[in-house]
């Protein structure tokens, strides 16, 4: 079952400042006088919204128009990012968008090539969703023999090393590991030789779309099986992280916490 988390904390905000009002225009004034002199004790559930409704407020508004944070729960982008990665998302990259209604009400950074976004996934929008766009709009992207084209140039892949992608029940994949340059923008990319490749040609990214991938390549959900990525279903740009847990060690990856993400 997937929570809409923004959505409880808006009613929960909704919710004890209409009580929290309630109490201060009709309630509070009446009990000053009837109880004046002595301590006055207010009943539980207007205590419990008078006291949180602030706290609500500011996290409800930090996480709206600032920052919010994600858990990295596949390794569709390994080896940038891994299972158990706690990161922040910068909502205000890209333009300010209304909470709830996710309308964008304030244009600014239009997303490029290599960055790492969180959106909602078009299939079913109630799921979040992280990969790295490859084609904006008007790009023309192909994916030949596990190789990218963008716009007729092929994008270049320098060994680096063999490794292995573990994940949580699903065992250990040889894989090997790859710095690739997205025109520029240089990242570390995992290719499974034994997996075949979904070779396209030459898709063209519409206007308001983006085409996004895991670095991951061989073991990513992405626009090349689901389609593209509307704008309004963009959550913002992959910040940094801030905590990092290994499930199969018990531990903290010390050396990951305040990382960039690119």
């Amino acid at each position: 079952m997937n929570f809409n988390f923004e959505l409880i904390l808006f009613y929960a905000v909704v919710i004890s400042g209409a009580i929290a009002l309630f109490d201060i225009i009709f309630l509070a004034r009446a009990r000053k006088r009837r109880f004046a002199g002595t301590v006055i004790k207010h009943p539980v559930i207007i205590d419990y919204a008078r006291s949180f409704f602030p706290i609500l407020l500011i996290v409800f508004l930090l996480r709206a128009f600032l920052f919010e944070p994600f858990r990295i729960p596949s390794g569709s982008l390994e080896p940038t990012l891994l299972v158990g990665d706690f990161i922040l998302v910068n909502k205000f990259h890209y333009g300010i968008r209304l909470p709830v209604a996710h309308n964008k009400i304030y244009a600014m950074n239009d997303p490029k090539r290599g960055d790492i976004i969180v959106f909602r996934w078009p299939p079913k929008p109630s799921i979040d969703f992280i990969k790295r766009v490859i084609g904006v709009p008007g790009d023309k992207v192909s994916y030949l023999d596990k190789t990218l084209y963008i716009n007729g140039n092929k994008i270049s892949q320098k060994f680096e090393k063999y490794a292995v992608d573990q994940e949580e029940n699903r065992g250990a994949t040889n894989v090997v590991e790859k710095q690739e340059d997205l025109l520029g923008i240089a990242h570390a990319i995992y290719q499974d030789p034994d997996k075949l490749n979904y070779d396209f040609h030459d898709i063209v990214v519409p206007k308001g779309m983006y085409f996004v991938m895991g670095d991951n390549r061989d073991n990513s959900a992405d626009s090349r099986f689901w389609g593209f990525v509307p704008d309004e279903n963009i959550v913002g740009k992959a910040s940094f992280v801030w905590m990092s847990w290994n499930a199969a060690d018990y531990g903290i990856r010390w050396g990951r916490i305040g990382s960039k993400i690119t």
